[in-house]
């Protein structure tokens, strides 16, 4: 049992909620009993190390079986090593160190044998909140989105907020990252997506529904949470559209509204 909150191991898993140690390993840390079913049951391979309390294994047995499935042993470790180990406040007693895996957005818009495309593709262009990033990868993999891609000067994907705020849905769909948005909507065009970004600048969301826009094969742009997209973010999308406000708040989180165009798509693609 791994005992020593100052070891050198455990020293180099909690690293990892660092970026330089991040790059350099490949690797990235994964907290919480949900978020490592999830990679269990979806991308066991990517599964380096496993640490757990004796506890919190009683309390969720199936982790166990899952592991032993995938070939990995667990590592028992006390209270004390978790908490070190761990990125939250309070950690809920299951680790784990995992490989990277982005994907290119090649593969994300890549045409099926049968010559269908993505329909729906989710860009976020500076969105610097690891909250709201990975809440939107959560929302996109909740409205059946094929894929989500972060261009460069968003947060990092295994940034560990990012990571937790996903709740297991980084395994689900594939993520690409690191890419320039200009590539990105000349790519997402040239595979038959027509790009919608979300902005409080925009046209009214329900227009755009009634107009029957939302049925298309959609890839939909998120910019920034402070300053929204450019001028120059709007000379190169399709349309603006913002979801309205009937109350009294002054806005709408990013994530939020996200969740709301994504779903407006989603209804209208399977209507």
């Amino acid at each position: 049992m791994l005992d020593n909150p100052r070891s050198p191991r455990v020293r180099g898993v909690a690293k990892l909620a660092k970026r330089d140690a991040r790059s350099e390993t490949g690797l990235f840390l994964l907290e919480g009993p949900q978020a490592v079913a999830e990679a269990l049951a979806f991308r066991p391979a990517l599964l380096v190390e496993l640490f757990a309390t004796p506890t919190a294994l009683e309390r969720y047995p199936a982790l166990a079986d899952a592991a032993s499935d995938a070939g990995l042993e667990v590592e028992f470790c006390t209270e004390q090593v978790i908490d070190s180990m761990a990125n939250t406040v309070t950690p809920q007693g299951v680790i784990a160190v995992c490989r990277q895996f982005p994907v290119s957005v090649k593969d994300i818009l890549k045409a099926e044998a049968d010559g269908t495309g993505p329909k729906l593709v989710v860009i976020l262009e500076e969105v610097r909140d690891p909250g709201n990033a990975g809440t939107i990868i959560r929302a996109a993999d909740a409205a059946g989105a094929d894929g989500v891609i972060l261009t460069g000067r968003s947060v990092d994907l295994y940034n560990p907020k990012v990571v937790r705020s996903t709740t297991g849905s980084i395994f689900h769909l594939p993520v690409a990252v690191g890419v320039e948005l200009e590539s990105v909507l000349e790519r997402t065009r040239d595979a038959g997506l027509q790009v919608l970004a979300a902005d409080i600048k925009g046209d009214d969301l329900l227009e755009a529904r009634r107009e029957g826009i939302l049925g298309r094969p959609t890839a939909w742009l998120f910019g920034n949470e402070a300053r929204g997209l450019t001028d120059e973010h709007f000379a190169a999308v399709d349309r603006a559209l913002t979801v309205p406000i009937y109350g009294k708040a002054e806005s709408m989180n990013l994530a939020t509204a996200a969740s709301v165009c994504l779903y407006e798509s989603a209804f209208a693609q399977r209507s």
